[in-house]
C-alpha cells in the first residue's frame, strides 16, 4: 500500500540559486511539494518518512539542450569542428533502427539522472527524416527512465552541403555525387509526417513537444515560417542552432545579407517560444532583438569549446534580461551529460573572455541557468527549477560526507565549482525515486549496456563505407571552411565574437 504523502526530514535544503542552504523538512503530496518548514514540520500520521541526515537537497538540474541520438557516438571524433561533425553525420548517425532510437534516448536519460538532471530539452535527429513512430519511441524512453523531457524532432529541407555557398562545387566529382544523395525530403512531407506525434496526448507532467528546425541555413524560409506558424497555433516551443560557429555566421550573412537573428526576426520566428542554442556569433543588435522579443538562449559551454566555436557572451545576455538556460549538447559533441560540469564550464568560460571580474558570471547565475533558466526554455518555468510549495518534487540528494563537501564552506560555490556528480545519492522526480542509493530504479543498466553494445557492433559493420567517405569529405570540407574564414567578412577579434559581423 502507498500513501499520497512523503516527508523528507533531516536534510539541508538549497531551495533555489539565490538561497542559502538551511535545515528544512519537505512534505510531498501527489508529486508536488505541499509544504516546507523547520525540522519537525507537522505532517499526516500516514506520511512515508525519508530520512536524509547529512545530505544536501537541491532542485533537479535541467538540461536546456541535448541530443538523445548522440549517445551512440560518444568519443567518435577528436579534432572536429561543427562543420566536420555535420560532415560525419551519415556515418555516426547511420543504420539506426526504431529500437536504437529508444535505446540511445534511454542511455541519455540514464546518464542525466545519475548526474542529477531531472528534465531535458531533446532535439532528436531521426535519419533520414523524423517520424511520429520514432519520436514516440524517444518520448517513451524518457517516461520509462522516470525523467521529464521536451522532445523536439530536428528537421531540415536542405542538406549541410547545400547550405554553405560554394561548398558542393569545391568538392571532387565523386564526392559531389555522394552528397547529392543527402538532400532531405520536402518540408511539407516532413511536417505532415509529424502531425500524429504533435497531436498525441501524453502525460503533460513528463513529456512536452516542440519543433527544432535544426539550423536556419538548412531550412528554406518557407519551412521556417511554417514551423513558426505551427508553434504559434499549438503554443509549443521552437529550438534551433543559431550563431553556433564562425562559418555558420558568415554563411548567414552571405545568404541573407544580414545576421541570422535579424533574418529570423524578419520571418517572425523570434518570440518567447523560441530558444536559440549556442548563440555565440551574435552582434549587439541581435542581443537587443532577443531581449525585446523575449526569446531564450540555451548556453552549451562544453560543446562550444569542444568544437572550437568560441565563447558566448552570457553576461551581455543577462544584462539585457534574456533568459539563459544551460545545456550539455549531445554526447557526440559535448562528450557527456553532466550538468554539474556544464555549470562549472559556464562559470569558467565567462572568466576567460577578459580580466574584468564584473563581466564574469557568478556561481548563482550559473546555477540559476541550470535550473530556473532551463526550466523556462523547456516551457516548464512555473513547475520546475525551485524547491517550494506548489512546484514539482524533483529533488537531488547529495552526500555531505563526500570529499567534495569537506569542508562545507559555501553551498552555491561548491555546487558549481566542486560538485561533479560523485556525491549524488538519490534523485526524485515527482516525489518518486528515479535514483536510489546511486542506482537507477527504472532502468536495467546491465541489460541496456548489452543492447547498446550489440547495436553498436551492427552499426559499425554497416556504416564502414560511410566512414570511409566521411574521412575523404572531411579533408575537403575542412579546407573549404578554413578558407571561408579568411574572406572579406573576416571578424578581427575571434576571442570576443559578440560583435557586429556586418
Amino acid at each position: 500500500m502507498t500513501f499520497p504523502y512523503t516527508v523528507i526530514r533531516g536534510a539541508l535544503v538549497l531551495s533555489h540559486a539565490q538561497a542559502k542552504a538551511e535545515p528544512l523538512d519537505i512534505l510531498i503530496k501527489n508529486g508536488k511539494i505541499e509544504a516546507m518548514g523547520p525540522p519537525g514540520l507537522p505532517v499526516p500520521v500516514d506520511a512515508t518518512v525519508v530520512q536524509a541526515d547529512d545530505q544536501l537537497l537541491h532542485p533537479g538540474l535541467i538540461n536546456a539542450h541535448t541530443h538523445g541520438h548522440g549517445t551512440y557516438a560518444k568519443a567518435m571524433g577528436d579534432r572536429w569542428s561543427l562543420e566536420l561533425l555535420l560532415t560525419a553525420g551519415p556515418w555516426i548517425n547511420g543504420d539506426r533502427h526504431l529500437e536504437d532510437k529508444y535505446l540511445s534516448t534511454q542511455l541519455n536519460a540514464a546518464e542525466m539522472l545519475l548526474k542529477g538532471c531531472t528534465a531535458s530539452y531533446d532535439l532528436y535527429s531521426e535519419v533520414p527524416v523524423p517520424t511520429a513512430e520514432g519520436m514516440n519511441a524517444v518520448a517513451q524512453a524518457y517516461v520509462d527512465a522516470g525523467m521529464r523531457a521536451t522532445v523536439a524532432p530536428m528537421m531540415a529541407d536542405l542538406s549541410f552541403y547545400q547550405s554553405v555557398p560554394g561548398l558542393i562545387e569545391a568538392l571532387p566529382q565523386d564526392l559531389q555525387k555522394f552528397v547529392a544523395q543527402l538532400t532531405p525530403q520536402s518540408f511539407r512531407a516532413t511536417l505532415s509526417g509529424l502531425t500524429d506525434f504533435l497531436d498525441q496526448q501524453r502525460n503533460a507532467d513528463r513529456i512536452r513537444v516542440a519543433l527544432a528546425p535544426t539550423i536556419p541555413m538548412l531550412c528554406s524560409d518557407e519551412f521556417l515560417q511554417s514551423c513558426g506558424e505551427i508553434s504559434a497555433e499549438r503554443d509549443i516551443g521552437l529550438h534551433s542552432h543559431v550563431g553556433e560557429s564562425y562559418v555558420q555566421a558568415l554563411t548567414g550573412i552571405k545568404r541573407y545579407g544580414s545576421t541570422i537573428v535579424q533574418h529570423l526576426d524578419k520571418l517572425g520566428l523570434i518570440s518567447p517560444r523560441f530558444t536559440l542554442a549556442h548563440a555565440i556569433w551574435l552582434d549587439e543588435r541581435d542581443l537587443d532583438i532577443l531581449a525585446v522579443r523575449g526569446a531564450m538562449v540555451a548556453h552549451n559551454p562544453g560543446s562550444n569549446m569542444r568544437l572550437g566555436n568560441g565563447i558566448a557572451d552570457v553576461n551581455a545576455m543577462l544584462e539585457r534580461g534574456i533568459t539563459v538556460g544551460l545545456g550539455t549538447d549531445g554526447s557526440n559533441s559535448g562528450d557527456n551529460q553532466n550538468m554539474y560540469e556544464a555549470m562549472r564550464l559556464a562559470s569558467f568560460s565567462s572568466k576567460v573572455r577578459g580580466p574584468n571580474t564584473e563581466r564574469w558570471i557568478t556561481t548563482e547565475q550559473a546555477l540559476y541557468a541550470a535550473t530556473e533558466g532551463s526550466a523556462r526554455c523547456l516551457g516548464m518555468g512555473e513547475q520546475l527549477g525551485r524547491l517550494e510549495p506548489g512546484r514539482k518534487a524533483d529533488i537531488v540528494f547529495l552526500d555531505l560526507a563526500h570529499i567534495n563537501w569537506i569542508p562545507h564552506n559555501n553551498t552555491v560555490n561548491q555546487l558549481v565549482h566542486l560538485e561533479d556528480g560523485l556525491a549524488l545519492r538519490h534523485v526524485m522526480v515527482d516525489g518518486r525515486f528515479a535514483v536510489r542509493d546511486r542506482q537507477l530504479t527504472q532502468v536495467n543498466m546491465p541489460r541496456l549496456r548489452q543492447q547498446v553494445e550489440q547495436a553498436q557492433e551492427r552499426i559499425t559493420r554497416n556504416t564502414y563505407d560511410k566512414r570511409h567517405i566521411t574521412e575523404k569529405l572531411a579533408k575537403a570540407v575542412g579546407s573549404f571552411c578554413l578558407c571561408l574564414g579568411h574572406d572579406r567578412y573576416h571578424v578581427q577579434r575571434w576571442a570576443h565574437p559578440s560583435q557586429d559581423l556586418t
